[in-house]
C-alpha cells in the first residue's frame, strides 16, 4: 500500500512539476538505504584489520597430572560430535591411535583452549588468568597458522588477567580504547576460539557497564555470543579498538545463555603494565570485611541514601585498626573519592600503593569523622582474623524489653574474646518485632539508634526512649561480622 501511494504521488507531481518528481523521488529513493546504514553494521572491515592480531591459546600438562580447567565441564554431546566431523581436536581428547587412559608421561596433553591478542608487535600477547592457570605448556597459534610456545610473563586471579610472552617481532597489534567512551546499547565485537573454533566472530550490543558481580573488577556485560574457548580474547568497539576482555558468562547449562561479561581494558592494562614489569600486582589493603548498605539501614541511621561500605569486621593489628576504624563504621571516601558502593572499596584501596597514607571518611553515631590510615600490602592467603563470641552468658536473661530483647551485660571473657573494651550486651532471647527484624540469641548489640550500648540497664532506657513509630537500628556483632539490623517496632 505505502508503494501504491508513493507511486501514484510521483505521477501525480510529474503532471504538475517537474521539482516534485525530484523531491519524491529523492525521498523513496534514501530511505531504504538510510534504514539499512543504521540498522546492520558491516563488520567486515573489522574484522579484516583487527582479526590477525587474535590468537589461539592451547594449554598442556602432564598426563598424570591432568586435571579439569577451570569453567571446563561436560562437553554437549551434539558440539562433540560437531567437533569430531570437522576434524577440530577437542581439549582433553588422547592423541590419533592413543586410548583414551593410557599413560602419557613422556608427551604433555592438551588441557584447555581459550584466546588472547597480542599487546605489542615484540609478542606480548594478554588473556585470562583462568586460561593458563596451572598449565605446564602453553601455545599460541597466529591466525597464518605460526605456532609458538609461550612464557608466562604474568598472572592475577583477583583480575583475571595474564599476561604471556612468544619470541617473534614484526606481529600485528591491537589498539586500546577508552572505556569511558563506551555506551550502553553500542555494538561491540567478539573475536576468539569457542570450542576450538579458531578467529569465531560474533557481535552483539553492550548491555551494562559498572556491572558488580562480586569480583574484584567492575565488569561490562553484553549479549555477544561468549562459549568456553573465547576466554581472553578481545571485545571490540566499532573503530577496531579493545574495550574489554572477554571473561565470564552467566549460565545455567555450561553454555551462553544471553548474558556475557568482560574486564574493562583500562584496568585489564593497569595489571598488565604491573604484570610486564615486576611479574606479579602490587596492591593496596587496609584490613576490614565489607558490606552493602541497604536503603532501610541507610535511611534509619540518618545517612541518607544507601551508599558507601558498612565495615563488618577490622582485622587484628591491622592498618584500619590502628588508624582507629571500628566495625559498625561506613566509609563514604578515601582521599576525597567517593565510595558509591562497597565494591568500590577495596578498588579504590587495592589502587594505592603500598605506604601511602590516605585520609577515610567514616560515617559513625550519626555523624562524619575522618581517620588517616597508612595503607598496607595485599596478600592473597591473609584474611581478617576471626573473632568467635563465646557462647555462654554469666546472667540470667531479663525481661524482654518493648521491641522483644531480653539482654544482659557481657562477661569479661566475652569482652575479651570480642576485644571489646567496654559496652554491648548480649541478646539471650528475642519475640515479635526483633524476632522479625533477623535478631539471634547470642548476638551482641554494641550501638543502638546511634548510641553506643555501655550496658543491659542502659540499652533498657533507649529501646524505652526509643519512637515507637519509626524504623530503628540496632548495630549487632554475630560470630566475626558486625552489621545493621533495622529493627521496625509496627510490624
Amino acid at each position: 500500500m505505502v508503494q501504491i501511494a508513493l507511486s501514484s504521488a510521483f505521477v501525480t507531481a510529474r503532471r504538475l512539476a517537474g521539482v516534485a518528481v525530484l523531491v519524491v523521488a529523492s525521498v523513496v529513493a534514501a530511505t531504504p538505504s538510510a534504514v539499512s546504514a543504521q540498522s546492520l553494521p558491516d563488520f567486515t572491515e573489522l574484522v579484516e584489520r583487527v582479526g590477525p592480531a587474535v590468537v589461539n591459546i592451547r594449554t598442556m600438562e602432564r598426563a598424570n597430572a591432568r586435571s579439569p580447567i577451570l569453567g571446563q565441564g561436560e562437553m554437549d554431546p551434539r558440539m562433540e560430535e560437531f567437533l569430531r566431523r570437522f576434524g577440530i581436536p577437542m581439549p582433553g581428547a588422547p592423541a590419533p591411535g592413543q586410548r583414551r587412559g593410557a599413560p602419557q608421561d613422556e608427551e604433555p596433553q592438551q588441557r584447555g583452549v581459550g584466546s588472547g591478542f597480542i599487546l605489542t608487535a615484540d609478542g606480548f600477547v594478554m588473556t585470562n588468568a583462568h586460561v593458563v592457570e596451572g598449565a605446564d605448556e602453553v601455545l599460541v597459534t597466529l591466525t597464518d597458522k605460526r605456532e609458538f610456545k609461550a612464557r608466562i610473563v604474568g598472572s592475577d586471579k583477583r583480575t583475571d588477567v595474564a599476561v604471556v610472552k612468544i619470541e617473534a617481532t614484526g606481529l600485528p597489534s591491537v589498539r586500546i580504547g577508552d572505556v569511558n567512551r563506551l555506551k550502553v546499547g553500542e555494538w561491540v565485537l567478539a573475536i576468539g576460539s569457542p570450542f576450538g573454533l579458531e578467529n569465531s566472530v560474533t557481535a552483539g550490543i553492550v548491555s551494562a557497564k559498572q556491572r558488580d558481580t562480586g569480583d574484584y573488577l567492575p565488569f561490562i556485560q553484553t549479549d555477544v555470543a561468549i562459549n568456553p574457548g573465547n576466554s581472553g580474547g578481545p571485545l571490540l568497539n566499532m573503530r577496531g579498538e579493545v574495550v574489554g576482555i572477554n571473561s565470564q558468562i552467566y549460565s545455567r547449562s555450561g553454555g551462553y545463555m544471553g548474558i556475557a561479561f568482560a574486564i574493562p581494558i583500562d584496568e585489564a592494562t593497569r595489571v598488565a603494565d604491573q604484570l610486564r614489569t615486576t611479574g606479579r600486582v602490587i596492591r593496596g589493603r587496609i584490613g576490614v570485611g565489607i558490606a552493602p548498605v541497604t536503603k532501610d539501614v541507610a535511611e534509619s541511621i540518618g545517612l541518607g541514601k544507601p551508599a558507601g561500605a558498612l565495615v563488618q569486621s577490622v582485622e587484628a593489628g591491622g592498618p584500619a585498626e590502628k588508624a582507629g576504624v571500628e566495625a559498625g563504621d561506613i566509609i563514604t571516601r578515601v582521599d576525597g573519592k567517593v565510595v558509591d558502593k562497597s565494591g568500590d572499596l577495596p578498588r579504590i584501596i587495592g589502587g594505592l600503593k603500598p605506604g601511602t597514607r590516605a585520609t577515610l571518611q567514616i560515617f559513625r553515631r550519626g555523624s562524619n569523622k575522618d581517620v588517616a590510615v597508612t595503607v598496607g600490602e595485599f596478600e592473597p592467603d591473609k584474611t581478617a582474623s576471626a573473632r568467635r563470641t563465646a557462647p555462654e552468658a554469666a546472667q540470667a536473661p531479663a525481661p524482654k524489653n518493648a521491641l522483644g530483647i531480653s539482654a544482659s551485660d557481657l562477661t569479661d571473657a566475652q569482652r575479651k574474646e570480642l576485644k571489646i573494651k567496654s559496652g554491648g550486651v548480649r541478646v539471650d532471647a528475642i519475640e515479635g518485632a526483633a524476632a522479625r527484624a533477623g535478631l539471634r540469641e547470642g548476638d551482641v548489640i554494641v550501638a543502638f539508634d546511634n548510641v553506643e550500648v555501655t550496658d543491659a540497664r542502659q540499652f533498657g532506657n533507649l529501646v524505652a526512649k526509643a519512637d515507637k513509630s519509626k524504623p530503628v537500628s540496632a548495630l549487632v556483632r554475630r560470630g566475626e561480622w558486625t552489621s545493621f539490623i533495622v529493627i521496625r517496632p509496627g510490624r
